[in-house]
């Protein structure tokens, strides 16, 4: 689940910024994703972490829309085990 939603992340690219540039930021959110289970209080997680990292702010639909894919890979994982 880990490396599916990291990949996301870094595939997201909210600032054209190439995938690279998102190493840290993505370790972060996967860290709250393992938490965390409601999509609001995930992209809240995201757009800090980014906006703290880039100093950049991302428009919180985009970071919903994001947290809605991740939480998606996590239950996923979920009925997987």
């Amino acid at each position: 689940m880990n490396k599916k939603a990291k990949n996301a992340l870094m595939q997201w690219d909210p600032f054209q910024l190439g995938e690279e540039a998102y190493e840290l930021e993505s370790n972060d959110v996967v860290l709250a994703l393992q938490k965390i289970d409601d999509p609001t209080e995930l992209a809240r997680v995201i757009q800090k972490v980014y906006e703290q990292s880039f100093e950049i702010w991302i428009p919180f639909e985009n970071c919903v829309e994001m947290a809605y894919r991740l939480i998606a890979i996590k239950f996923e994982a979920k009925s997987i085990i």
